[in-house]
């Protein structure tokens, strides 16, 4: 893609949201074609990160933001940049939920575990580290919500330094300093 086309798509996906959010559903499926490509990238950056045979596959992970998206009453939004942040924050919230539904498909209550459970116990342990993690992202959110933010776009956007600096507003130097409080503050939240 050319500067020139890039520019383009830049105006043209802003137009597309203020169409959306002045109440025009019918664009949705334009803006998701425009954006495609950067949410299937978003959406592998987790799936690297995760060990193989997850159930959830990068595609159907930015299909179920589509429709979260498609569910939402559309708000102002002040650029695209929080446009990018709500699509990062529906896919960790699809991730948060699936790791719920493997936690309690494994306690399954009386149900007898048979051998045949094994993948789903691995699953499971990965989920609980998820949950724990997403609730310690939440509490480092009530905290500084920034901080949060620049994990959620880094982590389960798969966003490098640069874009989560665009995303935010803030310097390149500004997101590499709070990544690293953020990281060092997560550790000792999810050590404790």
């Amino acid at each position: 893609m050319n500067m020139a086309n890039g520019q383009e798509d830049k105006q043209e996906i802003t137009r597309l949201l203020d169409r959306w959010v002045a109440g025009e559903r019918a664009v949705l499926p334009e803006l998701a074609r425009i954006l495609y490509p950067q949410w299937k990238r978003m959406a592998q950056a987790y799936f690297r990160r995760e060990q193989a045979g997850h159930v959830l596959q990068a595609t159907g992970l930015v299909h179920e933001a589509y429709m979260a998206l498609a569910d939402l009453r559309p708000r102002g939004f002040e650029s695209r940049r929080e446009f990018n942040a709500l699509v990062g924050r529906l896919m960790r919230q699809i991730l948060v939920d699936h790791a719920r539904r493997v936690r309690s498909a494994k306690r399954g209550g009386d149900v007898p575990h048979t051998t045949a459970d094994a993948a789903l116990d691995v699953a499971s342990l990965r989920a609980e580290e998820f949950l724990v993690l997403d609730d310690a992202i939440g509490r480092l959110g009530e905290m500084n919500e920034r901080k949060a933010q620049v994990i959620e776009l880094r982590y389960f956007g798969g966003f490098s330094l640069e874009e989560v600096a665009d995303t935010l507003g803030v310097s390149v130097a500004t997101v590499y300093r709070e990544q690293r409080m953020a990281e060092a503050w997560l550790g000792r939240a999810m050590g404790a």
